[in-house]
């Protein structure tokens, strides 16, 4: 199935401004404040919700651990405001077969949260999804850039709410590793390649790679792809109008090699990599802050939910610099979580509202680990500096910015454990020589998913 796709947009002013406000993340690594007051009190009532007492919402998403913790918090606002029950049910990685399972059974949830646009879109395709209430609608045009409403559209009806943003080109570094080896922040792919073999030479291997979960090396792909490539390459890639036998895509894969196929560079060698799991990559990095597994970790803003996790402290064991540039321009690859009803129900628009409203948001960046896009969730909300940066560059962007390729591809070949895009970039962790197969392998796979 072809999933249609926001029209392109152009992400200089992106580039330059996310770029800005990562570049910033090193400084306000060292300490201090942005001048902010931090707010941990009580979250703003600034929307109106419906008496819902005595009615039970199930609500999914893939959320574990600390980031299930904290969207519970949300759910019990909305619990405390409105009288409903809401329950939360883990979907595991699969979303597109859990949810498709559940309504093939007669009870899907009446709200999913799905990480994936092009998931959204078939859903939307299929009937599944619903369309959003006016309440809802109203909510949304007022809190969210016009480009945000339009990821969470099907066919200029408005479907989903992006309650959860993420700034996806970020490696989170450990102080002591770094210290240790005299390594500095890199500006650029070749620096970047020098200061983790000179992490490895001191005795820690370099990075820390979340391979068992294949979604992670798909962000190592985009962001290599779209700095070396460029914007419009990337669009083209991420909507199948060009193919993955682009010269383009070898020459992203080759660049992947140099660090994947290095001796020393990925923690645990290729094979530990691929049976590591994305939180536990982080505890590489950051659970033994003092003699560390791994120097480095790449991932989004949500890995300061799992530094805490780890026992670290970010600004002080664990700090944060942009995804280096491996051509002119740094990356900036964004992704998010959308939340969309699967039943027709008050209950339901509801919580979508609430999830739109700068109230919900507030309630999850006061504990961290999250970035709304929701322009009118205060910046003080954010729990230390670091978070605040992230959080207004993201503002900051506007409609200018490119989103996650495989999140925006049909689920069979960006959004499934073991199989597409997933399977092809483990294969490639597995031998990194292998790139003009893996092309033909990923080419072959999305010729199937996209049906062109």
């Amino acid at each position: 199935m072809h999933v249609s796709l926001p029209a392109k947009r152009s992400t200089r002013a992106a580039v330059a401004l996310l770029a800005a406000g990562a570049l910033m993340l090193t400084a306000a690594g060292c300490g201090g404040d942005d001048g902010d007051t931090v707010s941990g009190g009580p979250p703003p009532n600034t929307v109106k919700l419906p008496n819902l007492k005595g009615q039970k919402l199930q609500v999914t998403a893939v959320w574990t651990g600390t980031e299930q913790e904290n969207f519970t918090k949300v759910l019990k606002e909305f619990e405390k405001r409105t009288g409903a029950k809401v329950s939360f049910v883990p979907s595991g990685d699969d979303m597109a077969g859990f949810v498709g399972s559940k309504i093939a059974g007669g009870a899907p949830p009446d709200v999913a949260m799905v990480g994936q646009v092009g998931v959204m879109r078939e859903f939307a395709q299929k009937g599944w999804a619903k369309p959003l209430d006016t309440a809802a609608r109203a909510e949304l045009t007022k809190n969210f850039a016009k480009g945000w409403q339009d990821l969470g559209s099907y066919q200029g009806k408005p479907y989903g709410v992006y309650f959860k943003a993420s700034n996806k080109s970020l490696l989170w570094y450990n102080t002591s590793a770094f210290d240790y080896a005299g390594a500095k922040v890199p500006k650029t792919w070749q620096e970047f390649l020098q200061q983790a073999q000179l992490i490895s030479d001191s005795g820690t291997d370099a990075v820390a790679i979340g391979g068992q979960d294949g979604w992670t090396l798909t962000d190592w792909f985009e962001n290599v792809y779209l700095s070396q490539a460029g914007a419009e390459k990337y669009d083209q890639l991420a909507q199948h109008k060009i193919k993955w036998t682009d010269p383009s895509v070898k020459k992203a894969l080759e660049t992947l090699a140099e660090l994947w196929g290095t001796k020393g560079l990925v923690a645990g060698g290729r094979g530990g990599a691929l049976q590591t799991a994305f939180p536990d990559s982080v505890t590489k990095a950051f659970g033994n802050k003092a003699e560390p597994d791994a120097g480095m970790v790449f991932e989004a803003d949500f890995v300061a939910a799992n530094v805490a996790d780890a026992g670290a402290e970010l600004d002080q064991d664990a700090k944060v610099f942009p995804f280096p540039a491996v051509g002119a321009d740094a990356p900036v690859v964004t992704g998010g979580d959308v939340g969309v009803a699967l039943k027709n129900s008050k209950a339901a628009q509801a919580l979508l509202t609430f999830l739109a409203s700068p109230d919900a948001g507030t309630i999850w960046a006061q504990s961290g680990g999250f970035i709304s896009a929701n322009k009118n969730v205060k910046f003080s909300a954010y729990p230390n500096a670091s978070m605040r940066k992230i959080a207004q560059a993201l503002i900051a962007a506007g409609n200018d910015f490119r989103f996650d390729m495989s999140d925006q591809a049909p689920a069979s070949f960006g959004g499934k454990p073991a199989q597409g895009e997933w399977k092809a970039l483990q294969d490639f962790l597995k031998n990194p020589r292998n790139v003009a197969g893996i092309q033909r392998q990923l080419e072959r796979d999305a010729a199937k998913a996209y049906k062109n």
